[in-house]
Formats: structure tokens, C-alpha cells, sequence
């Protein structure tokens, strides 16, 4: 069994669309209070799943039917509420929420969108969605409390989907890799957006951005080396770009803690989740934690010192990596399901060992 399991292992790993560019990036959770946890990803079925931990134990997948050709997107603005976002068969960007008792159906926000929707709330009941056009350039669409405004075109030309967060009210900080491998930056201060910005740099992925609180971003991704880079707005000036190193193959997932440390994760090269951590005044070495994983992670701290990692095994299932600093991190657990690969190619192991004889 140990030697089939390496040598599956060895077939993910040669797989040439196994980490393609936005096609890593397969779950979505979100945290609507500390003992919450909602994750979503698309089945065989190209329907969107759910799965939740309510405070106690995980429930099993419920299946929200729809048909998705783009990972789900879920944000939540207050208790008790979700909503979730994905691209549709028709390029158009679709909507279903939970108001707190039950599910809505699936809306069609309509626009004709490339990349999987990111969203972002800077408020109760306030949305806004991001996504890359037919033309390239950065889309936006909002919902004021109220009703949904119409697309609006933010220009540029971005080659991967774009990140956008929010450090306070009224204001929204967007990212995208451009066609320059560098990273690019638009902002709304409240009242107009400015206008795309040059963040230099060479980046293979799509930059993954967070707030450690008002007016400081730190963003991430991975560079031609294979290493994880990262550059940060401190206030006043953006630094330059740190390279962290490590050789990781997936866009990395990042999140904030207690007093500014931020812990970063990426897959490397041998299909295991690799970890680095700020403790709040340095980066500390790399450390695995495991496993055989076949997606981007994707990690939620539900309070500063809880942390959640989930990402897709060689088995197509949901497996989660969990911590309470600074207690050490619980082993892998499977959370079952089978979790579609946006690039359509997923062999099974039964198919991999037909076509080669076995």
C-alpha cells in the first residue's frame, strides 16, 4: 500500500495541469463567527457543495445545485449570513445566499466574466465583486443594501483573477497580476477610485492579499523561482519585495493573527502543505505539515489564535489541518466529498493505472 500510494503520489505530481494558473484554487470557506466555519467547492456534477462545522461536529455535503464553471466564492457580511458567488456555463456571474434560515435560489447577476468572481464586504449588507472580462480588463458590480448596481468597467489588463480587501469602511484595495508578471493596484478611497498602479515584480500566481488593521496590506504570491514573495503597504509607502523562499507550486493562502504575525501556506513541489510564519517582528523558517494534496490550500482563521487549512487529497476529498496556537497542529482529517479540478482533467486511479498497463 505505501509503495501505491507513492507512486500515485509521483503520477499527481507529473500531472501538467495539477497547479494551472487559477485552476489550483477549487474551496472556498468562510468564518461568520469564531465557532463557524462554512466551505464550499464544486462537485463532479459541476454543482456547488456545502459543508459546515457548527460548533460541535462537521455536517455532511448538502448539494446547492447549480452549475459552475469557476470555483465558488463566499463572503460574509454579518451573523448568520453568506453569500456565494460563481461563474456560470453562460460567462455570466451567478449568486445564491443564506439569510440566516434558508437557502435563496440562484440569481444571475449577469456580465460575461473570465475568472472566478472575487468579493469583498466592507460593511452590513454591502458587497462588491470583482472579475476579470472578456476584454481583460477588472469588472466590478456592487450591492448597496439596497440593489445591485450595474457592471462597471475598471480598466486595465489583468492576467489572472483579481484579489480585493477591505481595511475599513468605504474603502477597497484591488490586485491583479498584469501582462507584465507584475503586480497591479487600484483602490476606492470612499469617494472615486485611482487609477491602476505598478507594483512591480514577477509573479506566477494571482497575489494574495490581507489587512492586519486600518491602512496596512501585506500581499503574497509566487514568483518565477518558485518562492513566495511578498510586499507590504505600511501606512504610508509600499516596501519593496521580500523574497520568503520555499519552492511552492500552488497561489498561496495567507492569514492575520494576535499583535500583526500572519502565517502564509503554499504546496510544494512533493504535494505536502508547507507553513511560514511572522511572529510579529520575523519570518521564521519554513516547516511542513503534510499530507498529499492536489489543490491550493485554503485557510480561515476563525479567531486570531484558530487557524483552519483545507485542501483537496489525492483522493479528490476535503481534508482539513487544524490549530490553536501555540498548541501543535492536529493531524489530517478527511471530510469526505469529491471535489471537482476546474481544468476538467482529473484522472481517477482506476483510469491512471489502465493507461499505463496496470
Amino acid at each position: 500500500m505505501k509503495i501505491l500510494f507513492s507512486f500515485l503520489l509521483l503520477i499527481f505530481m507529473a500531472a501538467p495541469n495539477a497547479f494551472a494558473d487559477g485552476a489550483d484554487e477549487i474551496i472556498s470557506c468562510t468564518s461568520w463567527q469564531p465557532n463557524r466555519i462554512d466551505c464550499f467547492s464544486q462537485g463532479t456534477d459541476s454543482a456547488m457543495y456545502h459543508k459546515w462545522w457548527n460548533g460541535f461536529a462537521w455536517a455532511g455535503w448538502e448539494n446547492l445545485g447549480g452549475y459552475l464553471t469557476s470555483k465558488p466564492n463566499c463572503v460574509s457580511w454579518g451573523p448568520n449570513r453568506i453569500d456565494c458567488f460563481a461563474k456560470g456555463l453562460d460567462q455570466a456571474m451567478h449568486h445564491r445566499w443564506w439569510n440566516g434560515a434558508a437557502w435563496g435560489g440562484w440569481e444571475n447577476l449577469g456580465g460575461y466574466i473570465t475568472s472566478a468572481p472575487n468579493c469583498v464586504s466592507w460593511g452590513p449588507n454591502r458587497i462588491d465583486c470583482f472579475a476579470k472580462g472578456q476584454d481583460q480588463a477588472m469588472w466590478h458590480r456592487w450591492w448597496n443594501g439596497a440593489a445591485w448596481g450595474g457592471w462597471e468597467n475598471l480598466g486595465g489588463y489583468i492576467t489572472s483573477e483579481p484579489r480585493c480587501v477591505s481595511w475599513g469602511p468605504n474603502r477597497i484595495d484591488c490586485f491583479a497580476r498584469g501582462l507584465d508578471q507584475a503586480m497591479w493596484h487600484r483602490w476606492w478611497n470612499g469617494a472615486a477610485w485611482g487609477g491602476w498602479e505598478s507594483l512591480g515584480g514577477y509573479i506566477t500566481s494571482a497575489p494574495e492579499c490581507i489587512s492586519r488593521g486600518p491602512n496596512r496590506l501585506d500581499c503574497f504570491a509566487t514568483g518565477q523561482n518558485q518562492a513566495l514573495w511578498h510586499k507590504y503597504w505600511n501606512g504610508a509607502a509600499w516596501g519593496g519585495w521580500d523574497n520568503l523562499g520555499g519552492y511552492i507550486k500552488s497561489t498561496p493562502s495567507c492569514v492575520s493573527g494576535l499583535l500583526g504575525k500572519m502565517e502564509c501556506f503554499g504546496v510544494s513541489h512533493n504535494a505536502q502543505l508547507h507553513r511560514k510564519h511572522f511572529n510579529g517582528v520575523a519570518w521564521l523558517p519554513w516547516n511542513t505539515l503534510g499530507g498529499g494534496i492536489s489543490s491550493a490550500p485554503e485557510c480561515v482563521a476563525r479567531f486570531p489564535a484558530r487557524i483552519d487549512c483545507f485542501a483537496r487529497g489525492w483522493d479528490w476529498a476535503m481534508w482539513n489541518r487544524r490549530v490553536i496556537l501555540p498548541f501543535p497542529w492536529q493531524p489530517w482529517t478527511s471530510l469526505g466529498g469529491t471535489i471537482k479540478s476546474l481544468t476538467n482533467s482529473d484522472p481517477s486511479v482506476e483510469d491512471t493505472l489502465e493507461s499505463l498497463g496496470l
